[in-house]
């Protein structure tokens, strides 16, 4: 038997499929604006190695969903980049699209060299932002959110470019599911 935190053993006595897709939505949902961003990086990164596995093995289906997935995390990072809030946004603006291009090219030419080259250039920024929300006070991220206050400020003080990210809830596409 296996223990995890959504119970234990292989499906007897712990929760189903429901309540664990609920477990998740709900962290999400309340994920302060640090720990949201982190979680798309940390899912894109899943999807993108996941997708190189089976670009490997030729298994397709596997390698499109995966990619595919990852296409619509990169897109949820553009839209909700705040281009006008940083200097650097721009670039990290084609970067997105760089990356996203190349995904698109790895599903349609089943190239796992161009899954490989996003994952190169990605997963220095998924470091980058799993230091920078390291870098931010729990006091800062943790409690309630209040509606007179941006849930970004917790994040975005003291983190240069920091706010080019747009924290406010609903302001993507919100169909990533991080299940």
């Amino acid at each position: 038997m296996i223990s995890t935190p959504f119970g234990s053993g292989y499906g007897t006595g712990g929760f189903g499929a429901a309540q664990r897709n609920q477990y998740l939505e709900d962290s999400v949902l309340s994920a302060p604006p640090a720990r949201l961003l982190t979680m798309l990086y940390d899912r894109l990164l899943l999807d993108l190695g996941r997708a190189e596995t089976a670009q490997q093995a030729a298994n397709w289906p596997v390698a499109s969903e995966n990619l595919l997935h990852a296409q619509a995390i990169i897109a949820e990072l553009i839209s909700s980049l705040k281009t006008d809030a940083w200097d650097g946004a721009d670039g990290l603006l084609g970067l997105y699209n760089y990356a996203f291009t190349a995904l698109v090219n790895a599903n349609i030419q089943r190239d796992p060299a161009l899954t490989r080259e996003a994952i190169e250039l990605l997963e220095p920024l998924r470091q980058a932002w799993h230091e920078a929300a390291g870098a931010v006070p729990a006091a800062a991220t943790a409690g309630p959110r209040s509606a007179a206050a941006s849930p970004a400020a917790a994040f975005t003080s003291g983190v240069p470019g920091a706010g080019a990210w747009n924290a406010q809830s609903g302001a993507g596409t919100g169909s990533l599911g991080f299940g």
